[in-house]
């Protein structure tokens, strides 16, 4: 059966908890007094509460969304006449409201329950196992003579719903909920800030069963080495000595949520205060569909609206993303009825259907903010736009595109995943264009890292920015790394080299080493000089496969040239034959740049003669032939032979 949150609350039980139902015949009340929080500015107006309550069936101690001053506040049901077991609000019914702490709304419980949250099944049952048993039957854990988790630390990148996991287990198990941030507990007085946390631990364990849940612990509580303040070590010693001071009885249990675990304080975390700590990760597909049905129940979808496929090209989204996404679909559709809206057409058709366009345009307009701190981005190159390497393009397809789109294929057959691959080959031959297309094709996120991006004159940031992209990959998971002029990043270490390198190269083989998985990451990386590499990332289970790329033979010589010429107003009896011929030794960028001096020919040749002739502006093989006297191959033919020969006989690569 379906049933709305405001009365799952009420009835007590959550989702999969067996329910009884019967009739009854409630009688109208005479009088109903409500209770309305403290907190709330004025004096509810009496009309608005009659109006949004009038009808409705209510029982002692409900808790009730009633809309007062434009505002939606919880009231509580705190007496009513007749005493019956149910009464209906009716147009007689008297209303009174008292502004009183409510005997049966848990303080500053929000109406939030695990039917609002998609795609944690797993996380949210261990966090019921750790909190609902010591906080209802704290006589199991007595009978076994164990004591009950304290705290429990939730981590895990912003927005992917560790407040609001918090939040529902409260609900569930009517525990009251108290809220800390580090804004609200720092003081500038001496001690101020401790008094502020031992008062809440008090009022936490004078209305138990209370959780107690810490946003951004980090802040509040992080490591005490010598860039602390004494005001963090002061809060944090305080911290300690509370969780220290919570016994099973109490009924109070602390939760913490952070995105930056290795930031906290070491004491905290250690068994007796943060007993657990679960990661609250970025959603896969499957569960980024479950996030999606959650926002989109209450939408009118239109029929050719496939969530599955939303869900597929959302990689790197959380789920304060995915709200995001939603609305900003349903203001898209609502943006072909503005014009109507604001004409105030008396026919207006309000039934708004949002569609596929719509959340195609807002997958557009809404950047995940797992990857808003790295350029990263989804490329839209497809294989099409590469011409010719038809053995790379087929490496690539089995080495990383198979394995992203089909993961469950590859974890069935137990197959290895290469970690690494390397593209080499002289400049401008597409190494970087092949890798943008090997991410579009298997819809991977992509990032892109140069050595600027990475080196630093400060000890360790270097170092440090290195691992905060691996992090950031496996979060915005399917992932390709891509490190562009690798040679720059991890070149040969020596006795001379600088430390810099040395801890550079040191960093990218632990990451590649696969202490910690790189699930649905795989790392790329080009150059043109391999020789300079580090030969400890060259080896199998790092760089796994290394894969020449040449510069185009005559027919790929051909296409590229027909490619970028069919992008141009231009005359169709070019020889592309000729031209390719005439172009033997230019990579993929030289002929690029042959079309472009070509464009800027044609442009100056009609600025001259435009008032002669009156024709419109167009690409010609003279202008191409002219082209190809001033741009010339960026690498003479002979030095790419060369050394072409004598790297492949030295990586045995064919």
């Amino acid at each position: 059966m379906k049933v709305d949150e405001e009365t799952l609350l009420n009835m007590g039980v959550t989702l999969g908890d067996r329910v009884v139902v019967r009739k009854i015949e409630p009688k109208t009340a005479e009088r109903i007094v409500l209770g309305y929080p403290e907190d709330f500015k004025g004096q509810p107006d009496l009309r608005e509460v009659i109006i949004s309550i009038r009808g409705r069936p209510l029982c002692r101690g409900n808790i009730i969304s009633v809309r007062v001053g434009g505002k939606i506040i919880n009231s509580a049901v705190e007496d009513y006449s007749p005493q019956e077991e149910a009464v209906v609000v009716g147009y007689n019914t008297k209303i009174e409201m008292i502004r009183e702490p409510s005997k049966v709304q848990p303080k500053g419980v929000p109406l939030v329950t695990f039917e609002d949250i998609g795609g944690l099944t797993k996380q949210i049952q261990k966090l019921r196992e750790l909190v609902e048993l010591p906080l209802l039957r704290p006589e199991l854990f007595r009978t076994f003579s164990i004591r009950p988790p304290k705290g429990i630390l939730l981590y895990g990148p912003p927005g992917t719903g560790k407040t609001l996991i918090a939040r529902a287990v409260a609900n569930t198990v009517k525990a009251n909920f108290y809220l800390i941030s580090g804004p609200e507990i720092g003081s500038k007085y001496y001690g101020e800030s401790e008094k502020r946390l031992r008062d809440i631990f008090k009022e936490a364990e004078k209305t138990a069963p209370s959780i107690i849940f810490v946003d951004e612990i980090d802040s509040l509580a992080p490591s005490r080495d010598n860039t602390s303040t004494e005001v963090e070590r002061r809060i944090v010693s305080q911290l300690l000595t509370l969780m220290d001071g919570l016994s099973p009885s109490d009924k109070v249990v602390v939760i913490g949520a952070t995105n930056r675990p290795n930031a906290v304080d070491p004491a905290l975390r250690r068994p007796g205060r943060f007993d657990r700590e679960i990661e609250i990760p970025a959603p896969d597909a499957p569960a980024r569909l479950e996030i999606l049905r959650v926002h989109t129940r209450r939408l009118p979808l239109a029929s050719d609206v496939n969530m599955e496929e939303i869900a597929e090209l959302t990689n790197g989204f959380v789920g304060a993303d995915l709200a995001a996404l939603v609305r900003e679909a349903t203001l898209q559709a609502l943006k072909r009825k503005t014009q109507d809206l604001l004409y105030g057409m008396s026919d207006l058709d309000l039934s708004i259907a949002v569609t596929r366009s719509d959340f195609l345009a807002a997958i557009k307009e809404i950047e995940p903010s797992a990857l808003r701190e790295f350029r990263i981005e989804v490329p839209t190159t497809k294989w099409d736009d590469v011409v010719g390497l038809q053995d790379v393009k087929r490496e690539l397809m089995e080495s990383i595109e198979w394995p992203l789109k089909y993961p469950e294929l590859y974890t069935k057959i137990n197959a290895e995943l290469p970690k690494g691959i390397l593209l080499y080959g002289p400049p401008g031959t597409g190494k970087t264009l092949i890798a943008r297309a090997v991410a579009s094709e298997s819809r991977a996120n992509f990032i892109t890292v140069t050595s600027s991006d990475l080196l630093s004159k400060w000890v360790g940031e270097s170092e440090k920015a290195l691992r905060e992209v691996f992090r950031r990959a496996k979060q915005a998971a399917p992932c390709i790394i891509f490190f562009d002029e690798i040679e720059a990043l991890a070149p040969v270490r020596s006795a001379e080299d600088n430390h810099v390198s040395e801890r550079l190269v040191s960093q990218l083989l632990t990451e590649l080493d696969g202490l910690v998985k790189l699930n649905g990451v795989v790392v790329m990386a080009a150059t043109n000089r391999p020789e300079l590499v580090d030969p400890a990332l060259l080896r199998p289970g790092r760089f796994d496969k290394i894969l020449y790329v040449p510069l185009p033979d005559l027919s790929a010589r051909s296409a590229i040239i027909k490619l970028y010429v069919n992008k141009h107003p231009h005359d169709e009896n070019i020889d592309y034959l000729r031209l390719s011929q005439l172009t033997e030794g230019y990579s993929g960028a030289d002929l690029k740049g042959v079309v472009d001096r070509a464009v800027q020919l044609a442009i100056r040749e009609y600025i001259e003669l435009k008032e002669k002739d009156g024709a419109e502006p167009k690409l010609r093989a003279e202008h191409l032939l002219e082209a190809l006297k001033t741009v010339k191959p960026s690498q003479g033919k002979s030095i790419e032979l060369v050394r072409s020969t004598q790297t492949q006989q030295r990586f045995g690569v064919s």
